[in-house]
């Protein structure tokens, strides 16, 4: 006879995949004012199988997502702040939308049509999320809300020609929805006046057993169907080589625990990284549909996703440079190892490297990375195609 605690188990997870009592909703809200009085707008989508996704206009940003265990407890399972001062006064990009260049560009250049471009640098010599002002630490607008079947938000951002350095007035969609079979998905949109570069994901850090679980997420079960990734030299800029991932700490292809060899110097790669902060590769180019990129699991819960886009990498990053300096939500310590970061994107310093995505947005043409978390309490499936 099954436990009590079994049974538990079984009836969450059935609940979980049970049709839908009623529609995804959307509600409205605010995060408070930022310090020149403009206020902070915040939309909560929820559906009836007890999962919910908060965003913040500040940053475009998932500021949490609330779900429940094997056992039907819900829990906060994305880090970050529960008031707007700390993510203005120290963002660490949680849950943003970043941009317009993700993850690095070597010494912050890069070239279109012979013209080189300028950005600031942010992280040692090269730039980093789009630079010190990027997408992450500005007000969107919130321009539509919509409830269910699917129950989403979309919020706006103007860039401005020259922004950080970037040419071209960049118009930029985030658009959050959550529908009844637990699909919570993140679509970015970008088109351009004149030509410039485009690289948007989100970076949401997940600890599956609760933000500020003591379990942290080194015990995490991680799949990702790459047979190459990027080698990178000690600024985290990509060599140019496609490594191979066999016989390597980074051989993800069958599930393993991120702790498990997350701290092996034996890799001069870990030893870059201080732990995992490289790019896999899951193809050569953006695609119209999406596809498998990672898979996520934490025992300790029965929580998990299956991560599906359109973009040809994905940036695993192992969460190496929390140092105990912030504490989120939870009113817990923010330590090395307490969560994991999955972006979809273009390849890091694509405009500079030979052979990696092209990262050129003409005027006329339209960004687009579109994400999907297949969020569970048991196995996953695909979504359905967009």
């Amino acid at each position: 006879m099954k436990s009590f605690g079994a049974l538990l188990g079984v009836a969450a997870t059935l609940a979980l995949a049970s049709p839908a009592a009623q529609a995804a909703t959307a509600k409205r809200g605010t995060f408070g004012k930022l310090a020149d009085g403009r206020q902070v707008a915040s939309v909560t989508l929820s559906n009836a199988r007890g999962v919910s996704a908060t965003v913040i206009a500040y940053g475009a940003a998932l500021q949490s997502v609330v779900m429940p265990d094997r056992t039907g407890k819900r829990a906060d399972i994305t880090l970050g702040y529960d008031n707007i001062g700390q993510y203005v006064d120290k963002g660490q990009y949680f849950g943003g939308t970043v941009g317009r260049f993700a993850n690095r560009l070597e010494a912050g250049r890069f070239k279109i049509d012979g013209q080189t471009f300028q950005t600031p640098v942010n992280d040692g010599k090269n730039a980093l999320h789009g630079g010190t002002v990027g997408f992450d630490k500005v007000l969107w607008e919130v321009v539509s809300v919509a409830n269910g079947p699917t129950a989403s938000v979309t919020l706006r951002y103007v860039s401005p020609d020259g922004d950080q350095g970037y040419p071209g007035t960049l118009t930029v969609d985030a658009i959050y929805s959550l529908d009844e079979s637990n699909n919570l998905t993140i679509e970015y949109r970008a088109t351009t006046d004149k030509p410039t570069i485009a690289n948007i994901t989100n970076h949401a850090y997940w600890n599956l057993s609760g933000e500020g679980s003591a379990n942290g997420a080194m015990g995490h079960l991680v799949t990702i169907p790459a047979s190459t990734y990027l080698p990178t030299d000690a600024g985290a800029i990509p060599s140019g080589e496609f490594k191979s991932v066999a016989g390597t700490v980074f051989d993800f292809r069958t599930p393993r625990a991120v702790g498990d060899r997350v701290r092996d110097a034996s890799d001069q790669q870990i030893v870059f990284g201080r732990g995992y902060d490289h790019n896999w590769v899951i193809g050569r180019d953006v695609t119209q549909s999406q596809h498998l990129m990672a898979k996520v699991y934490d025992p300790a819960s029965g929580r998990g996703f299956e991560l599906w886009s359109n973009q040809p990498g994905l940036q695993f990053y192992s969460g190496n440079f929390f140092d105990a300096t912030s504490h989120g939500k939870s009113n817990k310590i923010y330590r090395m190892g307490d969560a994991v970061v999955f972006e979809p994107q273009i390849f890091p310093d694509s405009p500079n490297q030979k052979g990696f995505p092209n990262a050129r947005l003409n005027p006329g043409q339209t960004y687009r990375n579109i994400m999907t978390y297949r969020l569970t309490t048991g196995g996953t499936t695909a979504p359905k195609k967009r």
